[in-house]
């Protein structure tokens, strides 16, 4: 099993999904891609890496704020899909199946939010900080 944000569910379910938005824009009209596919994509696209930058960051504080951002893409995703299926682009089967990736990450991008939560008044633990105190600390020993 992948380590790390790549072996989360909640990221893979965004890798997912962003492929197979991706696929299906792809062979839209220029036109299409040109309006809706532009807006799309990059909703979509933008789910899996807000939850990759934010597992990145030092603090839980930080980690929590990309997630929100994460869950806004994933509203802004169901916006455009629902553009989407109106404007006859992607079949209402697409559409459904679509949605049902994106009913099946919510609660799961709310639960890592809470689960953030709970941890928030500590700070992640960092190679960088660790090696800087340990410096502090023998920059001490030697005053």
């Amino acid at each position: 099993m992948p380590e790390g944000v790549a072996g989360m569910r909640i990221y893979q379910l965004a890798e997912v999904l962003a492929d197979e938005v991706w696929d299906e824009v792809i062979a839209w009209k220029p036109f299409a891609q040109a309006t809706v596919g532009k807006q799309l994509v990059p909703a979509c696209e933008s789910i899996g890496a807000n939850i990759a930058e934010g597992d990145g960051r030092y603090s839980y504080k930080n980690n929590k704020q990309f997630q929100f951002y994460a869950r806004g893409s994933l509203e802004e995703t169901r916006y455009w899909l629902r553009r989407a299926v109106r404007r006859r682009l992607i079949s209402e089967e697409r559409f459904n199946a679509f949605m049902a990736t994106i009913d099946e990450l919510i609660p799961q991008l709310n639960a890592y939010i809470r689960s953030l939560e709970r941890r928030g008044q500590t700070v992640k633990p960092s190679r960088v900080n660790g090696a800087n105190s340990q410096m502090a600390r023998k920059g001490a020993e030697r005053a």
